[in-house]
């Protein structure tokens, strides 16, 4: 960890929080991740490796702990109440880029994976009411591999499936990558990307009116740090 050997709180707080990737390691945990796989998939241009040096280093910080994994081998990951008090820092970072980043994004920037995977941890799952939803989203420009990409609804939980699921679908999306990116991101609203074709929505009409809701991002329990 960088130091600016200097003894102001500015200087002492920004040697923690400006060090490459830890403000996305920090928007991950304060999303509810808890698994080291889970925060790799948030940032995934960076190495498993270096994940794991930043995650010592910020529990070394007193920032985050480790707690053994319930569930199996391994540890999950959680926010201290010094690392939740981050978390206001990085909602504001959010808000600055939704409102002056408006720039159009570049190639190595417009991700599908991560983009499926901050859809998955992050639309309200409770948008279609109280039954199993089914939404198969196909990326009309992208390749056959990588084109049709299925979200499997409940009231309490959603999950990106990779193959059909082999449930009826209730609706169809088709959009162009970039597209939903910018709706995804707020640049595009959903409106309007509707009426200009830029996203196609077959299924039922109470479905339909429901997907503004679907994509109003769903805002995670801090309270307890995990």
């Amino acid at each position: 960890m960088k130091r600016y050997a200097q003894f102001c709180p500015v200087a002492k707080a920004a040697q923690v929080f400006c060090e490459r990737w830890t403000p996305l390691i920090l928007r991950e945990l304060g999303s509810g991740v808890t698994r080291f796989s889970e925060l790799g998939r948030g940032v995934p241009l960076m190495s498993r490796s270096m994940l794991s040096r930043r995650l010592q280093a910020l529990e070394s910080e007193g920032i985050i702990e480790r707690r053994p994994n319930a569930a199996g081998r391994g540890w999950t990951y959680h926010l201290t109440s010094a690392g939740r008090e981050f978390l206001p820092i990085v909602d504001a970072l959010g808000a600055w880029g939704r409102r002056w980043s408006r720039r159009q994004l570049a190639e190595g920037e417009v991700d599908i994976e991560l983009l499926l995977w901050a859809m998955e941890r992050d639309v309200r799952t409770d948008a279609f009411g109280d039954r199993r939803t089914v939404v198969q989203l196909d990326f009309v420009d992208q390749p056959s591999s990588r084109r049709r990409w299925w979200f499997v609804n409940d009231p309490n939980d959603v999950q990106l499936c990779l193959q059909d699921p082999g449930f009826d679908v209730d609706l169809y999306l088709s959009v162009r990558l970039h597209d939903l990116v910018h709706i995804w991101r707020g640049d595009l609203p959903l409106r309007n990307a509707l009426e200009s074709h830029r996203l196609e929505a077959v299924g039922p009409l109470s479905l339909r009116r429901a997907l503004r809701d679907w994509f109003a991002r769903q805002v995670p329990a801090r309270a307890d740090g995990g």
